[in-house]
Formats: structure tokens, C-alpha cells, sequence
């Protein structure tokens, strides 16, 4: 007898395999597996190794309760790795074939991420953020009143981060014999993902500004700090690979912010850069600082580059030529993966893995064969009680486009029974969604609701033109693209028109807020984080001092009556749909006080609402969070509908 996912096992079941790396002889696979303590409430990672077609698993680690980012020395030899074993976070090198213990390198009082071995071997390049006020990392004093905080720059805080001020992410460098650590780069900017020159001499990273709306590239010297930026201040870096030679970096950007990534090469010597596509059709893989590093293209040889990126929901890899910019496919998935990793001779690639049937896994593609497969199998212990949903896709046709959606339906469905309905709506608005695996899609659906998810226009993996037809239009087509689909879903019988919901998150809180302002249609509804009144969020929010010019027309000053028309505020009061608002007390991307905003408006307008905080939430905390929170998140989501809308009959 199955079970469904519920909160409590999809936050404390699943152990999850992530951030693999192949050996540079091709024979081995290193990875982080971790797995929230249900007693403790807390996540615990190990390093593991197993061979490259999965056998011979093996823990690596065994002191600390978080062990991650290993990363192999280019002889192979050696393994770098971050701990908490020692104070926050420390950097230790083990031996790769054992046996040996491991040996700390260095420690800081703040996380470390982004490790890189220099091609020589002899030191390791690393990630962590510098206080300039507080160069020694002092802890403060309690006894002391909190320091007041004057700052003059517009980024001066971050979601996930709370105030920064000057503070931001440095590259230090760490010798691997001594321990001695230098720091490389000083300037007062966030320093992302360094990557070594092939001669060791300089090392690439990504230098967001505005908050990360933004980004260059920057080449430093190791020598001296000294920084040059490639591309435009407000244009954008998502992932970068020097060439064999190191004569030319291949990166994936644009000269401003169209939430679509295209290929360029930059010249070092002549410090040219060169446009090789326009309008890819598949969006590269850039990461997110904090949460996720970049897919990072591999060069084949001086001329093809291999690259993962996300076409209509799913992954790809594909071959580009470094000089003509001609681009061709080799594999593509019904899943979403992460990261690149291959060896040397350039045979195997490795990368997490998950979609609608695996979750937190690890993928190998043999380019010799052109054979894919899932070489991990941790998620089975849960999926095999608590099997995922099952689905389909369909599309809608709207105004000469194609919107894409996908139908989850509980496990055992009936086409003979009537079953509630939920649209859920992907954040950004230049999120997407697709073969993924979800933990609220697969709560909902495994708990007895049909699930319906789409990507409207606006959504990203389907080129320039169609993610930038949000722009200045939020709540227009967008949203008519979503009723559509809704629409289209029911009509498929086993679907109860009469007990259906909505819910989003993020821009998908936003659309909520505004579909219960236009149509009584749904009898429920979850709000998560939403952009509610877009003039306060203005002002009050980490980007939209730069979101808000690009989406929104400008200022609120230079088109108040766009943002009074488009605001979720202006309609509130005629919104009569039950509604659960999820917030973050922590959230700077879409602050706290949109959420008080609509929940005093409901409020006002006689509307059942219910008010979630969680203290200390960021924006991502549904994700990243304190399991706890995340576990209750889940809950009172699946609650609510189930209190509104029902089982299925």
C-alpha cells in the first residue's frame, strides 16, 4: 500500500546527490550527499565517490555534519573539500586513493564556496565574503549596542544576505603546502566562481553589480589584484571557459538584461569581444551566486566548446564553435540537470540530475556512445512507498504562440472521479518550469489534486522574443496565457470546475494576488511572497531599483499610472477567493510588507485570509530554509486546499 509525499517526507526522506565531479582519468565520480536530520532539523552532507557507472559507492568523510564542494587536483590525486569541522568554514585536502586523514588548509568565520585548483596544483582559489570593517572576523560584542549602519550605495542589501554595506564576496588564494592564504581581490564588489587561467597567471570570475540584475566578467591578475571588465556595465555574464591555449575566453551573456543568454568570445591580448549567436533558442545555464554555480562550458579543443543549457523546460547539451557560432545539439532530456563536469580525454560528462520520476541524482552522457544514464538511485527508498505523480503535457495556442503545460495527477488516478484542481504559477517572471522535480507540485498532486503548471510568455528556455513579451505587460497577456491553459484543463472530465485553486510564488504570488482581483473563478487560493503594490516595492526591495526600469517602464514617478493599473493593490478590495499569504520576514526580493499590504487589504475587503510568517525567511527559504519552515510551508499549503476544495469524489 503507497503513501503520498508529504511534507514531513519530502523534507526529511529524500537524500540528495549533487554537485558531481568526474575524475580527470574518467574513472570516478566524487559528489555531496545530504539529507535534513529529522531530529536535529538540520541538513548533514558527506563527500562521496563511486565509480563511473555508479558501483563501488562509498563515504568519503566522516567528520563535521557538513561536508561539500569537493573538487579533484588536476593530477587527480588529491580532493580539496569545505567543513564545518573547524569553526564556520574551513578548506581540507585528502588524499584521493587513501588511506590518510584529511588536512585543513585554512578556516574562515563565514562560509566558503567556489573552490578552484590552479593547474599547477599548488594552490586552491576560493570564494567567501570580507567585511572591510572587520577584517579579522571578530565576533561582536553582545553586550554592545548594534552597530548603527550608514551607507551610501544603492545595493546596500541582498536577499539572503540582510545588510551588506561594503561587505561582499572576495577571492582569496590558499597554497596547498603551507596554508598560506593571500587575499587577491579587495575592490568593494561581489567576486563569483573564480576559474584559472591555463598558465595560472589570472584568474576569471563573475562580478555582479545591482544587486546581481547585472554582471561583467572579470580577468584578475593573481599577482596583483589588478582587474579588468569584459562587456558592458549593465549587460550580463552567466557562465565563462578558457580556452585551451588561454588566448580567448567563450562566455554566455548579453550587452544588457533580456533574461536570454547568447555566446561571445573576448580576445585577451587585443581585448576584443565578438558576438558568435543571437537569439539562441536554448538558454545556457549561468547558476546563482549562493545557490547554484554555473554550468561552465568545456572546451573540446581550440575550436568546439561543449555547454548545457534548458530548452522548453528541459536540459541539453550542445557543441558550439568557437568561430563561427554555429551550434548543434547532442543530447537532450525530459529532466533538469545541473553542473558540467567531464574528464580529461573528454569522453564522459556528469551532472545532478531530476525530473518527474528520479529526484537528487546523477547523470552520466558518454559522448562516444551517446548514452545517457542515471547512475545514482537514492531517491527509490521514498518513491517506491510514495511513488510521484503522474503527468502529461499539453499546449495552448494563443495569439500565435504556444504555450506549453504540464498536468500532474495523483498516484492510482481515475478518469471515473471528479478531482480539484490547482494552477500553479513558476516565479520570475523569466522562471520556467518543466521536468522537475517540485516539492509543492508533488505534495498537491500526491495528496489527491490535479496539478496544472505552465510557461506563459515571459517564461525563459524559449529565446529572447518570448521572454521579453512580459515586459511592461504584467497581468495582461501573461495572464490571459494562464487562464487559457486553466481553461483547457478543464476540459478533460475527470476535472471538477467548480473546486479549483491557484497558487504561485514569487511573480507567480503576484499573478495570484491579481487573478483574485480580476475572477472569482477559484476557490482557493496560495500567495506566496507576492509583488503586491509595485510602488512600494519600488523603494523597498534589493532589485527592483533596476527590475522595476526593466519590466516595469521606468520609475514609479514616470509611469505612476502603469503601476496603478497593473498593481494587484488597485483590485484587492473586490477579491472574495479564500487566500493563505506565505512570507519570509527576512525577504528583501519581495519584502515583508507586500505581504502585510495584501493581507490588510483582504482584510478590508471582507476576504478569508490567513497570514504565515516565518522569521527569518528569505526569499528562498521554501527551498533553503529551516527544514522546519519549509516542512511547515508544505503543510499549511496542502491544508488550506484541502480545507476549500476537497477530495477528490
Amino acid at each position: 500500500m503507497t503513501s503520498p509525499l508529504s511534507p514531513e517526507k519530502l523534507v526529511y526522506g529524500f537524500s540528495l546527490a549533487g554537485d558531481p565531479r568526474l575524475s580527470p582519468d574518467g574513472t570516478r565520480v566524487l559528489y555531496t550527499l545530504s539529507k535534513v536530520d529529522p531530529e536535529k532539523k538540520k541538513t548533514q552532507s558527506a563527500l562521496w565517490l563511486c565509480a563511473i557507472d555508479g558501483s563501488d559507492a562509498r563515504q568519503l568523510t566522516q567528520s563535521g555534519e557538513q561536508n561539500s564542494g569537493g573538487r579533484w587536483s588536476p593530477d587527480g590525486m588529491q580532493i580539496a573539500f569545505v567543513s564545518d569541522r573547524v569553526k564556520k568554514s574551513g578548506i581540507f585536502v585528502l588524499p584521493a586513493g587513501g588511506p590518510g586523514d584529511a588536512r585543513e588548509l585554512t578556516h574562515h568565520g563565514q562560509a566558503i564556496h567556489d573552490l578552484a585548483w590552479s593547474p599547477d596544483g599548488r594552490q586552491i582559489a576560493y570564494s567567501t565574503t570580507f567585511d572591510p570593517e572587520n577584517p579579522d572576523e571578530s565576533e561582536p560584542d553582545e553586550d554592545a549596542a548594534p552597530r548603527v549602519r550608514i551607507t551610501r550605495r544603492i545595493d546596500y542589501k541582498q536577499d539572503g544576505r540582510g545588510y551588506l554595506n561594503d561587505t561582499r564576496t572576495q577571492v582569496f588564494a590558499v597554497d596547498v603546502a603551507s596554508g598560506e592564504r593571500r587575499q587577491v581581490t579587495t575592490t568593494a564588489v561581489d567576486h563569483y566562481f573564480p576559474q584559472w587561467s591555463p598558465d595560472g597567471t589570472s584568474i576569471a570570475v563573475q562580478i555582479p553589480n545591482r544587486n546581481g540584475m547585472c554582471s561583467q566578467l572579470g580577468i584578475v591578475s593573481v599577482e596583483t589584484g589588478e582587474t579588468k571588465l569584459v562587456g558592458p556595465e549593465q549587460g550580463v555574464v552567466g557562465a565563462w571557459s578558457w580556452s585551451p591555449a588561454g588566448d580567448r575566453i567563450i562566455f554566455a551573456g548579453d550587452t544588457e538584461q533580456t533574461h536570454q543568454l547568447d555566446f561571445f568570445i573576448y580576445t585577451v591580448a587585443s581585448g576584443d569581444v565578438k558576438r558568435l549567436t543571437d537569439d539562441l533558442p536554448s538558454l545556457p545555464v549561468g547558476g546563482q551566486a549562493g545557490m547554484s554555480a554555473p554550468s561552465q562550458p568545456v572546451w573540446l579543443d581550440e575550436h568546439q566548446v561543449l555547454f548545457h543549457a534548458m530548452r522548453a523546460g528541459a536540459s541539453t547539451l550542445g557543441v558550439i564553435d568557437a568561430e563561427s557560432g554555429n551550434v548543434e545539439t547532442q543530447h537532450s532530456w525530459q529532466a533538469q540537470l545541473g553542473g558540467l563536469s567531464m574528464d580529461d580525454a573528454h569522453r564522459y560528462v556528469v551532472q545532478g540530475y531530476s525530473s518527474l520520476e528520479a529526484h537528487g541524482e546523477i547523470s552520466v552522457f558518454d559522448t562516444q556512445s551517446g548514452s545517457a544514464t542515471v547512475i545514482t538511485n537514492y531517491s527509490e527508498p521514498v518513491l517506491s512507498d510514495s511513488p510521484m505523480a503522474g503527468w502529461e503535457r499539453f499546449d495552448v495556442e494563443r495569439n500565435g504562440l504556444t504555450i506549453e503545460a504540464w498536468m500532474l495527477k495523483p498516484p492510482g488516478f481515475d478518469p471515473a472521479k471528479r478531482y480539484p484542481a490547482i494552477l500553479e504559477i513558476h516565479g520570475g517572471p523569466n522562471g520556467h518550469y518543466g521536468y522537475v522535480f517540485n516539492q509543492l507540485h508533488q505534495c498537491l498532486a500526491t495528496n489527491g489534486f490535479v496539478v496544472v503548471y505552465s510557461n506563459p510568455r515571459g517564461s525563459s528556455s524559449y529565446g529572447r522574443d518570448f521572454t521579453m513579451r512580459v515586459t511592461e505587460d504584467w497581468g495582461g497577456e501573461d495572464f490571459k496565457d494562464l487562464m487559457a491553459v486553466m481553461d483547457k484543463a478543464l476540459e478533460q472530465p475527470y476535472i471538477d470546475p467548480e473546486r479549483t485553486g491557484v497558487s504561485g510564488y514569487s511573480y507567480g504570488g503576484y499573478m495570484t494576488s491579481w487573478t483574485i482581483g480580476q475572477t472569482d473563478r477559484f476557490k482557493a487560493a496560495v500567495c506566496g511572497a507576492p509583488c503586491f503594490d509595485l510602488e512600494s516595492m519600488y523603494g523597498t526591495s534589493d532589485i527592483s531599483h533596476t527590475f522595476g526600469d526593466q519590466q516595469w517602464g521606468g520609475e514609479p514617478y514616470q509611469s505612476k499610472e502603469w503601476y496603478e493599473a497593473h498593481s494587484p493593490s488597485t483590485f484587492a478590495h473586490r477579491a472574495v477567493t479564500p487566500t493563505l499569504i506565505i512570507h519570509g520576514e527576512a525577504d528583501e526580493r519581495c519584502p515583508i510588507g507586500q505581504g502585510e499590504q495584501m493581507f490588510i487589504a483582504l482584510q478590508k475587503a471582507g476576504c478569508e485570509v490567513e497570514f504565515a510568517r516565518y522569521p527569518g525567511g528569505y526569499h528562498g527559504f521554501r527551498n533553503s530554509g529551516y527544514p522546519a519552515h519549509r516542512e511547515d510551508a508544505l503543510a499549511r499549503a496542502l491544508g488550506w486546499f484541502k480545507d476549500h476544495l476537497g477530495e477528490p469524489v
